[in-house]
């Protein structure tokens, strides 16, 4: 069973890290009295600020394998089961699960270029693209290869909750 992780860049965390240090001076600025003012403890919240955006870095992504998707977050995550994913498609750089109560949900760290492999994890193969009456320079969505989804893309009201297809221009 093949697995595929997609993380954001190491370097937002490592920004986030040299971030809080850069704020320790600024944070601890009333701790070198011998009386404490009261500012000094509400200086001291800065400091959370660079290390949520470290630990959303090192955090946040998301992973596919066979069973479904799991995005994950700065706190949270959220697991998605394939059965619940319409279809996947690229609005500009990012992708998005669409799922099938209509919901559209961003998947975190995955590209355009990230498609394949996500797919692939799924254990499914990509369909033909959905066009929408228009052929698209790139192929804009993608939808899991099975007989419940070719029987679908015929039928003219599914296509219209379909997001449009993505241009060369919108990139």
């Amino acid at each position: 069973m093949e697995r595929a992780r997609f993380r954001y860049n190491v370097s937002i965390c490592l920004a986030g890290i040299l971030a809080f240090l850069g704020a320790i001076p600024v944070a601890t600025v009333g701790f070198g009295h011998e009386d404490v003012p009261a500012y000094a403890y509400v200086l001291l919240l800065i400091l959370l600020v660079p290390l949520a955006v470290a630990v959303w870095g090192w955090r946040a992504g998301t992973d596919a394998d066979a069973n479904g998707l799991r995005i994950r977050a700065l706190i949270s995550s959220r697991r998605i089961p394939w059965a619940d994913v319409a279809f996947l498609g690229p609005r500009r750089r990012r992708v998005y699960a669409q799922l099938t109560d209509g919901r559209a949900i961003k998947l975190a760290a995955v590209g355009r270029a990230d498609l394949p492999r996500l797919v692939a994890a799924s254990g499914q193969k990509i369909a033909e693209p959905v066009r929408n009456g228009a052929a698209p320079a790139d192929g804009a969505t993608v939808r899991p290869a099975d007989d419940a989804s070719a029987t679908q893309a015929d039928d003219p009201t599914e296509s219209q909750a379909r997001p449009a297809p993505v241009s060369a221009d919108d990139q």
